[in-house]
């Protein structure tokens, strides 16, 4: 991001807050006097939002999971509202940039989750940053997954008080080793060393922002790593979690991460009694949902069990909603289809703030559902499309989801990076949801017409969504101030072409010479390190056990590519999920 770029983010920031205040008394419409009320009463809530990881709709009892215990949940879900049909994207940096933006995740930079694909443009506009022109202090405790370096970073993107891990997941590259137990996570950019457990964690120090902030309007966005798994199932819960569900029989996964849930519920139990005890209840809107739809055990017979599947079990997840002071009728279930995109409208309307013509917003805002008004509510269309790979293909792993019907495109094909799809005569299925929420009757010869309409309305979507930043992931920031040495990490930020690693997409904010570090792993021979920037390949000799040399780089947008060539050994381009190759880039001042 340029100078120009921050002065008009930071001014657009600014006319937000003011043309919220201004415009709200222009109109008379009924939400505008809602709006208006809002601001006048100065009754905006506290606001916690909880998003699980890798959960599906039916890992819930109160949505007929006889086997998990969420008393907690459930019992919040009884008392409160909550969505028969929230949709979510079916991998979960995707949701988390739909959640912080309000836009679908193309628009944002954030293709899929690792190899250069979960980093999102620093010039995107947060739930967070418009909550602070309302004068509200932020804080986020848990897995961020959307750009581990500036202008990425939460810090970066509107929050005060941070407690993260890097990556994905506790333990992915780069942030390795590491362990559910006693982690090393990132404080406010700092390293610390934690003890306990980490969901333990999270909330201990989510509870401990709110009690600090207790006299102050809050944000709390607290998106837990659980219940994602890692390769060594059984450790990352404690065994008095997970044998109960072994003795049921479920196999060791299951287990866990109905172990990883339980405890997730009795840390939401902790959260409420938190609020009770500070007298912050009440006037407390809390969110709690899931980042994509991982069905394990399938109760409720929903079609595409685990992510990133786009028929129903990959793509919807509860949504539980309470705000006592505003929300009081108990019990409220929800059918009209919401989703991700939705959050961010619902809370700007919730606070009274009107989002700005430009960036604009996809999602719409549901304060109406939730407040169970006597309206007609409009009939809408959702998008959804996923894919490794940082180039979508029309129709690929795409599904468009209506009240009714919907309809699926080129099923099951997530990871085919070379899918060759037909725009006059694509593989299309569609289903009427209404009588056929599994999805096993293709009803797509039946309705002609129907899957006519919703394909044209794809095809518009995918070009409208393609043309915001032509499906081009953020860029990470060499030389700032913000962050000076600048850490690359190979696996997950790295462009990947047929799964070789081809560089980093990065902004030089100023030329000058910078020292180039990689890691070598165990190999200490001597060689030549490559520092390639767009066309232009420049090297220098490294005797034996070297890792680092100076290289001068000029200002602007490159694309990056470092590696080291042993003497009389071929260069190959590393693909394995490790460290190896991984650089660090400091600016040196003159």
């Amino acid at each position: 991001m340029n100078e120009l770029d921050r002065i008009t983010r930071r001014v657009l920031l600014k006319k937000t807050a003011a043309f919220a205040m201004a415009s709200v008394g222009l109109q008379g419409c009924t939400q505008s006097k809602r709006l208006f009320a809002l601001l006048m009463r100065k009754d905006r809530p506290n606001i916690i939002l909880v998003m699980a990881d890798n959960v599906g709709f039916t890992e819930f009892g109160i949505n007929g999971n006889d086997k998990i215990r969420t008393p907690h949940l459930d019992r919040f879900a009884r008392e409160g509202v909550r969505f028969s049909r929230f949709y979510c994207n079916p991998m979960c940096a995707p949701t988390r940039a739909s959640l912080m933006t309000g836009r679908y995740p193309y628009r944002t930079g954030v293709i899929h989750t690792s190899r250069g694909g979960a980093k999102m443009h620093g010039d995107e506009i947060t739930v967070a940053e418009y909550l602070k022109t309302a004068g509200y202090v932020t804080g986020v405790f848990g897995k961020w997954h959307l750009g581990d370096n500036y202008p990425m970073r939460p810090q970066d993107q509107g929050f005060d008080s941070i407690l993260i891990h890097k990556s994905g997941r506790l333990g992915q590259v780069p942030d390795k080793p590491n362990s559910y137990f006693d982690p090393v996570l990132r404080s406010n950019g700092r390293r610390v060393k934690k003890r306990g457990y980490c969901t333990d964690i999270f909330f201990q120090a989510a509870m401990e922002f709110i009690a600090d902030n207790r006299n102050r309007r809050f944000f709390v966005y607290l998106p837990t790593n659980v219940a994602h798994t890692s390769r060594e199932v059984g450790l990352e819960i404690h065994s008095k979690y997970s044998e109960p569900y072994k003795a049921m029989g479920l196999d060791d996964r299951t287990a866990t991460v109905y172990g990883m849930i339980t405890n997730l519920d009795e840390n939401f139990a902790r959260l409420l009694h938190k609020l009770d005890e500070l007298g912050l209840r009440k006037n407390t809107l809390i969110i709690f949902l899931t980042d994509d739809g991982n069905v394990r055990i399938n109760t409720a017979g929903f079609r595409g069990r685990g992510q990133p599947s786009v028929y129903e079990g990959g793509l919807r997840v509860p949504c539980f909603v309470q705000w006592q002071a505003r929300f009081p009728a108990k019990g409220l279930k929800i059918d009209p289809i919401a989703s991700h995109i939705d959050i961010l409208p619902t809370l700007m309307d919730v606070c009274g703030l009107r989002l700005p013509a430009e960036p604009a917003a996809d999602g719409v805002s549901l304060l109406p559902l939730l407040e169970a008004e006597n309206i007609h509510w409009p009939q809408r269309k959702l998008f959804f499309q996923c894919h490794r790979g940082l180039t979508p293909h029309r129709y690929q792993n795409c599904a468009v989801v209506t009240q009714r019907f919907k309809m699926v495109g080129y099923p099951d094909t997530f990871n085919d990076r070379k899918l060759e799809t037909s725009k006059d005569n694509p593989v299309l299925e569609l289903y009427d949801l209404a009588t056929d929420p599994g999805e096993q009757n293709n009803v797509a010869k039946r309705y002609p017409e129907v899957l006519a309409e919703l394909k044209t309305d794809y095809d518009a979507w995918f070009d409208d969504v393609r043309s915001s930043r032509q499906f081009t992931p953020g860029y990470i920031h060499l030389g700032s101030d913000a962050e000076n040495p600048t850490y690359l990490c190979r696996y997950q930020d790295s462009t990947y072409i047929d799964q070789k690693p081809t560089g980093w997409p990065v902004y030089i904010e100023r030329g000058g010479k910078y020292e180039f570090t990689i890691n070598r792993g165990l190999s200490t021979e001597a060689g030549r390190i490559y520092v390639k920037i767009n066309d232009k390949t420049m090297s220098r000799p490294l005797s034996q056990g070297q890792n680092r040399a100076i290289f001068p780089l000029v200002a602007g947008k490159a694309k990056l590519n470092v590696w080291v060539q042993e003497q009389a050994k071929p260069y190959v381009p590393r693909s394995q999920e490790d460290t190896i190759g991984d650089v660090v880039v400091r600016r040196l001042d003159e």
